[in-house]
């Protein structure tokens, strides 16, 4: 038996691998959530939609809009707290909320965060004497801050209402129930294991490892991956149609949900994916006014972001390549200039050095 699973461990490595079964998830999922949302969309009036977008208060999409806001600043800490965590410290929180902003913002919209998202952070912490295996480390703690929170909210609200849950993955509220049990058991697990010593809590061989943050720092990242979140759910909270009622914490449940299946989709911005869960969750609804919510929630959370994103790194880039070298030089020949003046510098000596 142990022969068999040794040959199938090596034939599945050999012919498919993790990344080929992870890339043929992506699409399927993608794939899923664009038939869903073809489906759930057929017939929905595009005149009702500009209408619902029209009739939203101007006041619930200022109050979303700063939800967005308090979900970004929450953001920043996740590459601040991971810089710490390895020791960097010598990168201030300026460099860190611009590279978890930036990052964050650029590598979701684009899509594979991964690597777009590594690629700016390696752009901006090699500045400050950071290496690729550095930004890995960063990468991680990043991603376990986001998992934890997400895992956390998710086993609380499915704990507490477990058929919001139902009408997405088609299980009784019992089963969701468990899982929700099975979530926050898991973490208190993690939570239990890092506790138990410090060279049980390190991570990676060769030349590569992290050492994990304590049970107390670990409480402290899952509060920053809680708090992230409770700002993004509240703004389509906010946002959500006045009639039917529906209290926040499904919101919740099926928000994070849908985050989540976005993520593992790779696609970029969640596009489809995300809009299709929300829709299969919510039912209720009518399609046309949850259609102007996500709408809504998109441009606060996905394109005005991106945009200043964009921004920021092509001003960066614009004064690090043009502008610095320009001042320097100006500064250069300001300086050379006050000597020859000052008969420090003789114009022989001078057109030696140039």
């Amino acid at each position: 038996m142990h022969r068999l699973l040794t040959t199938l461990k090596r034939g599945f490595m050999e012919r498919i691998g993790w990344k080929r079964l992870g890339i043929a998830a992506s699409l399927l999922i993608i794939a899923f959530a664009i038939t869903t949302l073809v489906r759930t969309l057929k017939g929905v009036d595009t005149g009702v939609i500009l209408v619902a977008l029209a009739e939203k208060p101007l006041l619930q999409i200022a109050l979303a809009g700063l939800c967005v806001a308090g979900a970004f600043f929450t953001l920043t800490f996740y590459d601040f707290f991971a810089l710490r965590t390895i020791g960097k410290r010598q990168v201030p929180y300026r460099i860190a909320a611009l590279s978890s902003f930036t990052s964050y913002t650029i590598g979701h919209n684009i899509g594979a965060t991964v690597f777009t998202g590594g690629a700016i952070r390696f752009r901006i912490y090699s500045d400050y004497g950071l290496n690729a295996i550095d930004v890995a480390k960063i990468c991680f703690l990043s991603g376990l801050t986001f998992w934890l929170g997400n895992l956390f909210v998710l086993g609380l609200g499915m704990a507490w209402h477990p058929w919001a849950a139902s009408a997405m993955d088609l299980l009784p509220p019992s089963i969701n129930r468990g899982i929700a049990l099975g979530c926050l058991a898991g973490i208190a697990a993690y939570l239990v294991w890092i506790s138990t010593g410090r060279g049980r809590r390190e991570l990676g061989q060769h030349g590569w490892k992290v050492v994990l943050p304590s049970a107390r720092l670990t409480l402290l990242q899952i509060a920053i991956g809680v708090v992230d979140l409770g700002f993004c759910a509240m703004a389509i909270y906010l946002l959500m149609p006045v009639h039917p009622d529906i209290d926040f914490v499904s919101v919740a449940v099926v928000f994070i949900l849908a985050t989540l299946l976005g993520f593992a989709s790779h696609a970029p911005g969640s596009l489809g994916v995300f809009d299709a869960a929300m829709l299969v969750a919510l039912p209720q609804f009518g399609r046309e006014q949850l259609v102007a919510t996500l709408l809504l929630y998109r441009v606060l959370y996905f394109v005005i972001p991106f945009m200043l994103a964009i921004t920021i790194m092509g001003t960066r880039e614009r004064w690090l390549n043009v502008v610095k070298p320009w001042q320097q030089r100006r500064k250069a020949d300001a300086e050379a200039e006050a000597a020859l003046a000052s008969g420090t510098v003789t114009p022989l000596k001078r057109r030696a050095k140039g």
